[in-house]
């Protein structure tokens, strides 16, 4: 049988060209292993999620008299079946620890220039799944719709709105109307959440991987003084995939341990949202964007060909944009003409560490 596909599908190729790719071993690239596993996790515990969830804010009696939206009615309903909790529990952990891997990763690129030519495009994509993946947290905020999920999401919906000119139409988009209010916000935001988004990333992934594969990582620093010219690791099969396996069932061992132990959001404590729900601040991610916001005065507006540009856009959209602009923009101000082959260390750009760290304070002040 091997032989007959062999001889069509070229399996020895294959197995030379992908199965034979040399990894590092260095302890920083099982962040991306991490981000990708966390994803994983994601998907599986989102399905069980999704099959049980009504994404609408009808109101429905529960067995003790209560009328509550039929989401809010629905998570409940998923925290009462077998290990439903945990599984709930486990998704909301894999978010956090996909972004959190996500973003060291990302940190660990910057600190030693793995952003540089020829993997411009590669750190472009990893830039893209960073965001990509803050926006599905973001977008699966709302989806319980008790008082904490109704507050937080409420303060991305007045940012998508203060946007100049186009931010009633891109508010209505993701959305779905005023939020919290419209029908058709949670079914919204719902799609985007378990569809449109989780689509975006796995092509997004792919992209990345594909890209990894051709380019060939970037070789740690003793790389070049053992084994200077050459790749320094261990082949994809079979070292590399027994050590993913490996680390995989450790990431999901450790994570359903900490998801019985330490269960996410309890939604009886937060309640169905009520006129007078005061305002909660968001996940830490999204924290350092609250922190802006508190910290612009409200006097900052102005008006401009018809349009309000006032704290929210200043604070939420602006300087965000800003630095994101100046991330995507990063790889093309370096000057390198060669290709890049080995880490860079932080002591030997100066400069460049001393604005990654200032930008790290200034996120962790923020927050």
């Amino acid at each position: 049988m091997y032989k007959w596909l062999d001889e069509r599908l070229d399996l020895t190729g294959l197995y030379q060209k992908v199965l034979r790719k040399a990894f590092p071993v260095h302890h920083s690239f099982f962040l991306g292993e991490i981000t990708l596993f966390a994803f994983i996790v994601l998907v599986l515990t989102g399905v069980f999620l999704t099959l049980n969830f009504e994404p609408s804010i009808r109101e429905v009696k529960l067995p003790d008299g209560r009328t509550v939206p039929a989401a809010y009615a629905s998570v409940l309903y998923i925290d009462s079946l077998p290990f439903g909790a945990v599984i709930r529990s486990l998704h909301h952990w894999s978010a956090h620890v996909m972004i959190a891997a996500a973003f060291l990763h990302m940190l660990r690129i910057l600190l030693s220039g793995a952003y540089k030519k020829p993997r411009e495009l590669n750190y472009l994509v990893g830039l893209a799944l960073l965001g990509l993946a803050v926006v599905t947290a973001f977008t699966g905020y709302a989806l319980p719709y008790d008082n904490y999920a109704v507050t937080a999401t409420r303060i991305g919906y007045g940012i998508a709105a203060s946007i100049p000119w186009v931010g009633g139409a891109i508010a209505e988009v993701m959305f779905g109307g005023e939020f919290p209010g419209s029908t058709k916000s949670i079914p919204r935001l719902f799609s985007l959440h378990v569809l449109w988004l989780p689509l975006l990333l796995m092509a997004l992934i792919g992209a990345h991987l594909a890209i990894m594969m051709k380019q060939k990582h970037t070789q740690p620093r003793y790389a070049e003084r053992v084994a200077p010219g050459k790749i320094l690791g261990v082949p994809m099969y079979p070292q590399q995939l027994v050590m993913m396996g490996i680390l995989f069932a450790l990431y999901v061992g450790i994570m359903t341990l900490i998801a019985g132990a330490f269960l996410a959001h309890p939604i009886e404590a937060f309640g169905p949202p009520t006129p007078n729900t005061p305002a909660v601040k968001p996940d830490w991610y999204f924290l350092w964007i609250y922190g802006i916001l508190q910290l612009i005065p409200s006097t900052w507006e102005f008006h401009l060909f018809g349009a309000t540009i006032g704290p929210e856009f200043i604070g939420g959209v602006v300087i965000p944009g800003i630095l994101g602009l100046v991330g995507l923009l990063l790889p093309f101000l370096d000057t390198r003409k060669d290709k890049m082959r080995y880490m860079e260390l932080p002591s030997e750009h100066p400069v460049r560490t001393s604005v990654i760290l200032a930008l790290l304070v200034f996120f962790l002040m923020s927050t």
